[in-house]
């Protein structure tokens, strides 16, 4: 007979890092500037893909880094801080190349359609805009801010999957690993789709007025985390 009270007494941290962690995952996404198929026709900012594909790529990143440097080292900080790094890293490459293709292969300048000064650079963005279009590439602002967004999912996929196979479990060590790996994918995945879900569409990050809705998807993350982890901790706990 299971001692579920035990098992979750004895998770307790564990189960607490796991709902940090997605929540970290939901607000990071929304960091990210996102165009969809309007900034790959040159239309609008961000990158020229779907909130979740590019939230995901950014984060299976920073969890497989983790995985790696756990390998090696057990330290949690090490180990959420590679992670971090690695998504940070993955995105800021994607943009850096989506903006050379921009600038070089359509031929528009990055500046953004939602503010008329950049708020890092200061500089005037409307000037460069085509007509009819939401603004081009990844400007400054959208930059930084899809980089805080990459290391808070990175951070955020390594404290769950850290979490997971920390879990007091029954089973053999090589199960462990997987059931982590393919919960902490789900779980990634749960908070990439509910932070879509909340902006709904495209999205510059931090200066887009989208931003403000980042409480709707705090309250929903938390919820549907901790349920996540519940069951997460179960699985992995032996049954």
């Amino acid at each position: 007979m299971i001692d579920y009270v035990g098992l979750m007494a004895d998770n307790l941290l564990y189960l607490l890092l796991i709902v940090v962690g997605g929540l970290l995952v939901a607000i990071g996404v929304h960091f990210v500037p996102v165009g969809g198929a309007p900034a790959a026709m040159g239309q609008a900012t961000g990158v020229g893909t779907g909130t979740v594909q590019l939230a995901a790529g950014a984060g299976l990143t920073g969890l497989v880094t983790a995985a790696a440097v756990m390998r090696v080292a057990d330290d949690m900080l090490l180990v959420i801080a590679s992670g971090m790094v690695g998504a940070m890293i993955m995105i800021g490459s994607t943009m850096l190349v989506g903006n050379f293709m921009y600038i070089y292969g359509v031929g528009v300048t990055p500046a953004s359609g939602k503010v008329k000064y950049d708020p890092i650079t200061k500089d005037r963005q409307d000037l460069y805009l085509s007509q009819g279009t939401e603004g081009h590439g990844v400007p400054t602002s959208c930059y930084i801010s899809g980089i805080i967004g990459g290391g808070l999912g990175g951070l955020g996929g390594a404290m769950v999957y850290f979490a997971l196979l920390s879990v007091t479990n029954a089973t053999t060590a090589l199960n462990v690993i997987g059931l982590a790996s393919i919960l902490a994918v789900a779980i990634f995945f749960i908070n990439a789709v509910i932070a879509s879900y909340n902006i709904g569409g495209t999205t510059e990050g931090f200066i887009d007025p989208k931003f403000k809705r980042v409480p709707k998807a705090i309250v929903a993350s938390i919820v549907v985390t901790f349920l996540s982890a519940i069951m997460s901790i179960i699985i992995i706990g032996g049954i």
